[in-house]
């Protein structure tokens, strides 16, 4: 078995750089991995079954990282060292740099979902609308001063600018139609920074379709804090809709920019397929937020 360590410096702050890293897995037992960059290309040639992969970035690079490993067969174990770092979450990673090297030495792992659409994978979330503009518009120095709250405080400065968008959300169980002021379609339990999406697990084998309808914005917050309290996706309502689906195709009236894992990928349609269980990785423990009650696979908030 080889491990293999892919950093990216410019995730975060800054501070958790590959020789951080490297101190911190020799003292795990962990000597001298291979290093290389994304950037490179021959070095996934030799990647093998047996390797583990060691990312240390933000979510965007493990994300790339899923997809060399997905495509080789090899394991994926996370350094987390960007601002949001979402997927991590889902593994219920630990914070000390040096439990997190040790927990990699050990090799426990987990399989995951991820989701596929068209050429691309996301392990968090996809987004349409005004959920892309964190990634689109906000700005390198707010973002290293405010961290994953910037995400939020960039959502707020354009919320009363928007009127939505008209879309059409097909899925397993049926279709819904509207006009929306953001969809999501999340492969995991986390977004933004540690937002719940309520009843999901990154290895459920199901894909979360979470769609805002445009509304004032007292009434936005009033539904985002109800959904937050009470942990659950609600059955009925005028602002969002929460469907569970293995597939997941938004078809907008003119194109709109896709965001995946924060970075801006594609435009729609965009058309998603859950993979169950195709990715295994470094972790204790698969960790989701189902609290009971309504199971959420319905089409609900049609009013």
């Amino acid at each position: 078995m080889t491990y293999w360590l892919i950093s990216n410096s410019r995730a975060g702050d800054g501070e958790r750089g590959r020789d951080f890293w490297l101190d911190h897995l020799a003292s795990a037992g962990i000597h001298d991995p291979l290093c290389r960059d994304f950037e490179e290309v021959d070095w996934t040639g030799n990647l093998g079954v047996c390797d583990t992969v060691i990312v240390a970035g933000g979510d965007g690079s493990v994300n790339r990282a899923a997809a060399i490993c997905r495509e080789k067969g090899a394991t994926l174990a996370i350094l987390p060292s960007g601002t949001a770092n979402d997927f991590s979450r889902n593994l219920g990673l630990p914070n000390q740099p040096e439990a997190l090297c040790e927990l990699i030495a050990r090799g426990t792992t987990q399989t995951v979902d991820v989701a596929d659409y068209g050429d691309g994978v996301f392990l968090n979330v996809a987004h349409v609308g005004m959920g892309t503009l964190p990634a689109r518009q906000s700005r390198g120095t707010e973002k290293k001063i405010l961290g994953r709250f910037s995400y939020l405080v960039e959502l707020l400065r354009w919320l009363n600018a928007k009127r939505g968008f008209r879309a059409t959300i097909r899925c397993d169980r049926g279709v819904v139609k509207g006009r929306w002021l953001s969809i999501a379609v999340a492969s995991g339990a986390f977004f933004g920074g540690g937002n719940e999406i309520p009843e999901a697990s990154a290895s459920d084998g199901q894909l979360d379709i979470i769609a805002v309808r445009p509304r004032p914005m007292l009434q936005l917050l009033f539904t985002f804090v109800m959904v937050r309290l009470n942990r659950r996706a609600p059955r009925r309502t005028s602002t969002l809709v929460h469907i569970k689906s293995q597939r997941c195709l938004v078809h907008t009236g003119k194109p709109k920019t896709v965001t995946a894992d924060g970075d801006v990928v594609s435009q729609t349609p965009l058309n998603v397929v859950c993979k169950h269980g195709s990715l295994r990785v470094i972790g204790p423990a698969v960790v989701g937020t189902a609290a009971g009650g309504d199971d959420g696979d319905g089409i609900p908030g049609t009013a």
